[in-house]
C-alpha cells in the first residue's frame, strides 16, 4: 500500500504532531507500507526555520521508508493570529503543489489538521490522485481556538465553520483521537448527504524510546533540582493551557523545599511563565529541550501535569499526557471530567483527575502524591502497562493501514 501524507511537521521536527507522524510513518514501513511524506521544513522550536535547513524553499529526498518533500513554513509571530494564519496559507498552497504533484498512484491521502487549510491541500491531492481522502484531526479547529478568544470574530468564526464542514464534506474518512471528539465530529457531518466515516484512531507513543528510567538525571542536577518532588508540565505555553494554576500551586508551597515546579515547553505564554517564575524560587521554566533529550526529560519529573482550560478536553487530547505514561510516571490531569484523559487516568489507574481551573483541587492532589512516593509508584507502573498495551506504534499504524485499505478497496 502506498499513502500520501500531508503534515505539518516531522522529525526532525520538534513538534509533538511530527513525533506522531514519524512513529506511525516508521511503523507502516515495517509492515511493508511505504509513504511519501509532504510537510515542512523544521521550524517548530524558535518559530524559524532550524539551522542547517536555510535557503532551499523546497526540498526532496527520502526518509527511511519513501520520499518526503520538505516546504518552506513561513513562520511569523506566534502571538499574531492574522501573522499565523497568513503563514499557514501560503505552507498549505506550498504542500497542495507538493501533494498534487508526487508521483502515484496511492492508495489514500492522510492529510492532518490543524491547520485545516492542510485538509484542502489533502482534498485537491485525492482528487488528483483518484484515491481516497482522510482527514487526520489531532484538534477540533475552530472549536479550540473559540473557546479559547483567539477567535472571536463572528465573521471569521462563520468563515472557519464553513470551511470546516468543507473539509469534512470532501473526506472519505475523519480520524480522531477519543470518542469525545468524534461526538464533536459526528454531530457537524451527520446531516452531510454523504457523511464520512468517523473513525477513532489514539496516537501512538513510542515505547521503546520512552522507556522508566531513574529520576537523579542529569537534567535534574542541571536545574539545581535535587531531591525535590519534581510536578513537570512539558509541551505547549498557550492559551489553552491552565498555566496559572501551577504558578498560585508554586505560592502556596514557597514554604515547602520537598516540591519544585518545573515548567518545560515554548509558546504564547512562555514569557509569562518566565516573569512569574522570577519572583517564585520553587518554579523553574525553561524552553524545549533537543528530541534526543526527551526520555530523559520525562524522567526528571516525579509527576507530570496535564492543564487544559475548562471546556477543552472534548476538543483537545494532550499527546505528551501519553510520554509522560510510557516514561512510568503519574500525571494530575485539570481537565473536563469524563473526557479522554480523565477516563485514562481512571482507567490505568495512572494519577489524579480534577477539575480543570480548580485551584484548591489542584493544589490538594499536589500534596497527596508528593507526600506518597509509594503511591506515586504504583500509579507510574500501572500507567506503564497501560499505555504498553494500548499506544504502541505497531497497534496504532495497524489500524491507520486497515482504514486506509478498507476505504481504497471500497
Amino acid at each position: 500500500m502506498r499513502l500520501l501524507v500531508v503534515t505539518p511537521h516531522f522529525r526532525p521536527d520538534t513538534a509533538p504532531t511530527g513525533d506522531v507522524v514519524a512513529m506511525v510513518v516508521e511503523a507502516l514501513g515495517h509492515m511493508g507500507h511505504e509513504a511519501h511524506v509532504v510537510t515542512s521544513l523544521p521550524w517548530y522550536e524558535h518559530h524559524a526555520v532550524a539551522d542547517g535547513w536555510k535557503g532551499n524553499p523546497w526540498r526532496t529526498g527520502r526518509h527511511e521508508h519513501g520520499p518526503i518533500t520538505r516546504l518552506h513554513p513561513f513562520p511569523t509571530d506566534k502571538t499574531s493570529l492574522a501573522a499565523r494564519s497568513l503563514g499557514y496559507l501560503g505552507f498549505s498552497a506550498m504542500a497542495a503543489g507538493g501533494a498534487v504533484g508526487a508521483r502515484g498512484p496511492f492508495d489514500a491521502v492522510l492529510a492532518l489538521s490543524p491547520p485545516l487549510t492542510l485538509a484542502v491541500a489533502g482534498w485537491l491531492a485525492a482528487e488528483r490522485h483518484r484515491c481516497p481522502l482522510i482527514v487526520d484531526i489531532q484538534d477540533v479547529f475552530p472549536d479550540v481556538a473559540i473557546q479559547v478568544g483567539a477567535v472571536n470574530s463572528p465573521l471569521l468564526i462563520d468563515l472557519f465553520r464553513h470551511l470546516e464542514r468543507f473539509c469534512y464534506g470532501r473526506a472519505a474518512a475523519v480520524r480522531v483521537l477519543s470518542n469525545d471528539l468524534a461526538d464533536n465530529v459526528g454531530a457537524k457531518v451527520a446531516r452531510m448527504r454523504r457523511p464520512p466515516r468517523v473513525e477513532v484512531i489514539p496516537n501512538p507513543v513510542d515505547t521503546a524510546a520512552i522507556t522508566p528510567a531513574p529520576r537523579d538525571t542529569a537534567y535534574r542536577r542541571e536545574l539545581g533540582l535535587g531531591d525535590a518532588t519534581v510536578f513537570m508540565y512539558a509541551g505547549n505555553l498557550g492559551h489553552s493551557q491552565s498555566l496559572d494554576l501551577v504558578v498560585e500551586a508554586a505560592r502556596r508551597h514557597a514554604d515547602r523545599s520537598d516540591i519544585a515546579y518545573l515548567v518545560n515547553g515554548g509558546g504564547v505564554m512562555a514569557d509569562h511563565m518566565a516573569r512569574a517564575a522570577a519572583d517564585l524560587p520553587n518554579l523553574t521554566v525553561v524552553g524545549y529541550q533537543p528530541a534526543e533529550r526527551v526520555p530523559e526529560v520525562l524522567a526528571t519529573a516525579d509527576v507530570h501535569l496535564v492543564l487544559l482550560k475548562t471546556g477543552l478536553g472534548a476538543s483537545s487530547v494532550p499527546s505528551k499526557a501519553f510520554s509522560a505514561l510510557a516514561a512510568g510516571r503519574p500525571l494530575i490531569a485539570a481537565i473536563d471530567p469524563d473526557t479522554e484523559v480523565a477516563n485514562v487516568v481512571a482507567e490505568a489507574g495512572a494519577g489524579l483527575a480534577v477539575p480543570p481551573d480548580d485551584t484548591d483541587a489542584f493544589v490538594t492532589a499536589v500534596e497527596h502524591l508528593a507526600d506518597d512516593p509509594g503511591t506515586r509508584l504504583s500509579m507510574g507502573e500501572s500507567g506503564r502497562s497501560w499505555i504498553s498495551q494500548c499506544r504502541s506504534p505497531a497497534a496504532v499504524a495497524g489500524a491507520f493501514a486497515a482504514l486506509a485499505e478498507d476505504l481504497a478497496a471500497r
